[in-house]
């Protein structure tokens, strides 16, 4: 299967089964035509703000700086991407850590390597001729409501505020409805009532008037609201095999998030979309100036895991998931995550 640029998306493997028979490609990283080496990473929905570091690293660098030709792909579901990494198309992706606890679930292993954000980043929208009738999970019963894809990290935050509301996942309908535009004409056309997405399509709605925020998970305090503690989202994972094999290159990359990370804490939101692919603004930067200021405050300045978080994530998902809840128990969170790289990282910077 061929891996299309950023340009693109990449399609989703049909059986997962494939994905661990080619495993073993995802464990070597190749030297690149330019003697470096070469690293695919796929990006769960390359334009959402809260995966930002991973093409910011490009465009400011960072990459170069640490002597890595990385290429970078899109997938707008980080469920797909998951796939993507365990079939072998990737070394590494640029999605949620939620995906580290429930492939442990079943017994496969990834690791954050670098956490981007100790929240969310995500909200949940209500169109807004159903916001009076839905006013908290308890009333997702009985509702259409749109997550990225099946198994996404959209489909087990839209569980989580379910389950807190007393409302099981087979009381209401996920719909599968992407990000971004596919997302928006699903509200506008009444396929969904509700639905779980990101920045910039949380400007676009709110800016429109078309839909209102239910749940504010880019912030620490809405996000402590929503699930009762933080939820480390937004991350660098990739699988534990190729982490022990090639520490030298992972420490590469870090360096290069550490300083994006960096990077982000000290420009303006301005000069962040000046950087930026002018894509990514879709026609209106003024939008997209101010979803960058809506959500930057959420990335960490350092990468590092909170481990509260961490617990609270295993929490979550033992509660609402059925792959992690009949195994909550037997979750080694040690196994999901390091700090050590980007610990590396900063005493390096600080040289």
């Amino acid at each position: 299967m061929r891996l299309k640029r950023t340009v693109g998306v990449v399609a989703a493997l049909a059986v997962a089964m494939a994905g661990v028979t080619a495993c073993r490609d995802s464990r070597e990283i190749a030297i690149g035509t330019s003697g470096q080496p070469h690293i695919k990473i796929m990006i769960g929905g390359i334009s959402k703000v809260i995966y930002l570091p991973g093409q910011l690293a490009q465009q400011i660098g960072a990459y170069k700086r640490q002597g890595l030709d990385v290429e970078l792909f899109d997938q707008p579901s980080g469920a797909n991407a998951e796939t993507s990494l365990l079939a072998g198309e990737v070394q590494g992706v640029v999605g949620f850590y939620d995906h580290t606890i429930d492939l442990q679930a079943k017994e496969q292993c990834i690791q954050s390597v670098v956490q981007f954000a100790n929240v969310p980043g995500e909200a949940e929208m209500v169109a807004t001729g159903k916001a009076g009738e839905i006013k908290s999970g308890a009333d997702f019963k009985g509702r259409n409501l749109g997550v990225t894809s099946l198994g996404s990290s959209t489909d087990f935050l839209t569980k989580a505020l379910a389950a807190r509301g007393g409302v099981s996942s087979k009381e209401y309908t996920p719909v599968k409805v992407g990000a971004g535009q596919t997302f928006i004409s699903a509200m506008n056309q009444g396929s969904i009532d509700a639905g779980m997405t990101t920045d910039p399509t949380i400007a676009q709605l709110t800016n429109t008037g078309q839909a209102k925020v239910l749940y504010d998970m880019r912030t620490v305090e809405g996000t402590k609201a929503a699930l009762g503690g933080l939820y480390p989202a937004s991350s660098l994972y990739m699988g534990c095999e190729i982490v022990k094999r090639y520490p030298d290159i992972v420490q590469k990359l870090a360096n290069a998030y550490v300083e994006s990370l960096k990077w982000i804490s000290t420009h303006t939101p301005e000069q962040v979309a000046d950087v930026m692919p002018p894509s990514f603004a879709g026609g209106d930067k003024a939008l997209y100036v101010k979803s960058l200021k809506d959500s930057l405050p959420m990335f960490t300045k350092d990468g590092r895991m909170d481990p509260a978080g961490a617990q609270n994530v295993l929490k979550v998902l033992g509660e609402s998931s059925s792959n992690v809840k009949p195994k909550k128990d037997k979750i080694d969170l040690s196994q999901t995550y390091t700090t050590k790289f980007v610990d590396t990282a900063r005493a390096q910077a600080q040289q």
